[in-house]
């Protein structure tokens, strides 16, 4: 690279041109295990629910309550998080809230009660939800450009990593050593990661750029990704692809430029399409496992499919989104097309529990689901400037917590206490996947003329 004292780097053209290297894998390799034991805590409520009901004596509608705490904690985290990742710093907000995740989870293993549980579950929630908006943002911001989508999806590999280990950590802790031995155990583990990050996590140098941060700390930070360049020669950087990227930290003025110019059409499909995947992959985390236990399997065979269905959906929507890269946004409703007649195949009883296809049928079900969801969380940040990526990201979480929060409270009324209602809450899955087709393909399209329009 050529430069002179006091010359301008675009910052957008040197990141775009970057191979990727073994120091974009260390950030995708410590994003992924911050979301793996965010995913980890997250999780905890889904397996160890059983064993709590049991000790609690737990009906379906207090069940329900204590699902949904930690989801009521994501849809506020999310916003504080997401604006503070944006305003400050996506590494310091990641830290603070791995660190509050770790001591939330070890301290929920003391809760006696189901008030208890709910309390703390909103407090763990609030801390899962505030740092994944900023995380995918530093990621995004990060990669090279063939990267950036792939990326998030696979930061997200991690959380749905995490929460597939949750089952089999589950399954070796808690019939010896209980169910508050488990998040005791998931609690130390994760505040040892929060260590390990305070001495290797970097911060998003486009952030840096877009918030006129000094220009040696960008030199420095854009030194890492090609150690043999004298970053010191150059006195100013600018982000090219972001020429008008607002720099006010007034929430109001942030969220206005969510819907600025094509994002009017963009930002309601991205939280129509995350709301329609978030209920469908919720609904399943909290209920996956009393489902089929309704249906006819014990506790640790559920737990099981659970954790491989949820492992392999995560993996699949990396796949998915590899071809999505290349062939257009639209390829992300494969997984939902493909789920839909599976789960409408159980959720109308053609195929049941005894048959010889009903745990293929039960486990592709859930592989798509976790597929499309991976697929669907890639674009709420791709869409939106470094100034508000974190913002964006963090608005689209935001709406979809009100699924999140509806599917254990709807589904402890309406989906559990009998075969039928079971069975009802899988034909609920299903439409959501349609609802996930039509919003997609709708963003596709317009994404498309937009491009278009910019070409012509």
């Amino acid at each position: 690279m050529v430069g002179t004292a006091g010359a301008t780097l675009d910052v957008s053209a040197f990141m775009r041109g970057l191979k990727f290297t073994r120091y974009h894998l260390s950030i995708l390799i410590l994003s992924c295990f911050v979301t793996f034991f965010d995913g980890l805590d997250f999780s905890l409520m889904t397996f160890t629910l059983p064993y709590i009901r049991d000790e609690m004596h737990l009906d379906t509608v207090t069940m329900g309550n204590v699902s949904a705490a930690a989801f009521v904690g994501q849809m506020i985290g999310s916003l504080v998080g997401s604006y503070f990742g944006d305003i400050f710093g996506r590494r310091p907000v990641i830290l603070l809230c791995t660190v509050l995740s770790a001591v939330l989870t070890f301290l929920t293993g003391y809760a006696q009660t189901p008030e208890q549980l709910m309390v703390l579950r909103v407090l763990g929630g609030f801390s899962i939800g505030g740092l994944l908006a900023p995380a995918w943002s530093l990621n995004v911001e990060s990669m090279p450009a063939s990267m950036r989508a792939t990326s998030v999806t696979i930061v997200m590999l991690g959380f749905s990593t995490g929460g597939a280990a949750c089952g089999w950590i589950t399954n070796a802790i808690a019939p010896t050593h209980g169910w508050h031995a488990v998040f005791f155990f998931c609690g130390v583990t994760t505040f040892a990661l929060a260590v390990l990050l305070q001495f290797t996590l970097p911060e998003s140098v486009r952030w840096l750029v877009a918030k006129d941060k000094p220009a040696t700390r960008i030199a420095a930070g854009l030194a890492k990704f090609a150690p043999g360049e004298d970053m010191s020669r150059f006195s100013a950087f600018t982000l090219s692809d972001e020429p008008g990227a607002s720099k006010s930290a007034s929430p109001l003025k942030m969220f206005g430029a969510l819907f600025k110019g094509w994002l009017v059409y963009i930002t309601p499909l991205v939280w129509l399409a995350y709301f329609f995947s978030t209920f469908a992959i919720y609904l399943k985390t909290s209920y996956g496992v009393l489902f089929l236990e309704e249906l006819g399997m014990s506790v640790t065979e559920a737990t099981t499919i659970g954790s491989i269905g949820g492992l392999v959906g995560a993996i699949g929507g990396v796949g998915l989104l590899a071809l999505t890269e290349r062939r257009g946004p639209a390829w992300i409703t494969l997984a939902p097309l493909l789920g839909i007649p599976l789960v409408a195949l159980v959720g109308l009883g053609i195929v049941q529990y005894g048959s010889g296809l009903f745990v293929p049928v039960i486990l592709m079900g859930s592989i798509m689901v976790g597929v499309g969801h991976a697929a669907v969380i890639s674009i709420t940040s791709i869409y939106y400037p470094s100034a508000i990526r974190s913002t964006g990201g963090g608005w689209a979480s935001f709406m979809a917590k009100f699924a999140a929060v509806a599917a254990p409270l709807v589904g402890a009324r309406l989906f559990l206490g009998s075969t039928e209602k079971v069975l009802n809450g899988y034909v609920t899955t299903a439409a959501c996947l349609a609802g996930i087709v039509i919003c997609v393909l709708a963003m596709a399209n317009f994404a498309k003329r937009h491009v278009s329009e910019e070409q012509g």
